[in-house]
């Protein structure tokens, strides 16, 4: 799979590990033009390329990987979306901290400045520098939680994910799941695992008991 990267900072680059090592491809991309990422895409190697925001939006499946106060100029740009599969990794921060979004989920929020796209919401509750990590240790493998509207699209990133290694659970919609792992809620900030023995299985979640 080839996947389009809006943005090229830590959190684009933690993916593209992922993606590249599972065999994927990734294409970065950035407000800059994409002259100005030659020498990252040489790190990344031939599997690595770089192109227009719109060329990296154009794809099958595509990581927001930008600031929060730059994610409604980064999607807003693109001319259209046509059904792509959108990776919503964000959280609402900015320098005063977290934003009061009145009521709404951040993805919910972020779909409006994508529509026609379907999003999916994953690895925002995940801190960096554990999801740069090895996914597997020992039999148990990291979770990354999933969630969205549209099935198919939560289950392509599902399968994606677990190519990394990791192990997706199912959250549910953008509404009630993309809530519980969104920044100040219950599943944020933790380094979950559980043992992984059937790829594909996926656990689904609805925070009840």
């Amino acid at each position: 799979m080839k996947i389009g990267l809006l943005g090229a900072g830590t959190v684009a680059q933690a993916f593209a590990r992922h993606a590249i090592a599972s065999g994927h491809e990734v294409v970065f991309s950035n407000s800059r033009g994409p002259e100005t990422l030659q020498a990252l895409v040489e790190q990344f190697g031939e599997k690595a390329s770089a192109g227009t925001m719109e060329e990296a939006a154009s794809l099958e499946v595509v990581l927001l990987a930008v600031p929060w106060k730059h994610v409604q100029s980064a999607l807003q740009n693109i001319s259209e979306w046509k059904n792509q599969i959108l990776i919503d990794p964000t959280n609402p921060i900015d320098e005063t901290g977290v934003v009061n979004l009145i009521g709404e989920t951040s993805s919910q929020v972020v779909a409006g400045y994508a529509p026609g796209a379907r999003l999916v919401k994953a690895m925002n509750a995940n801190f960096m520098e554990n999801f740069e990590k090895e996914p597997r240790v020992g039999q148990l493998r990291r979770v990354i939680f999933v969630s969205g509207d549209f099935k198919e699209a939560v289950g392509v990133v599902a399968d994606l994910f677990e190519s990394f290694g990791l192990a997706p659970i199912l959250l549910g919609s953008l509404e009630k799941g993309g809530r519980m792992q969104q920044v100040g809620n219950t599943l944020a900030g933790h380094d979950f695992f559980i043992p992984w023995p059937a790829p594909r299985s996926y656990p689904q979640f609805n925070g009840e008991h």
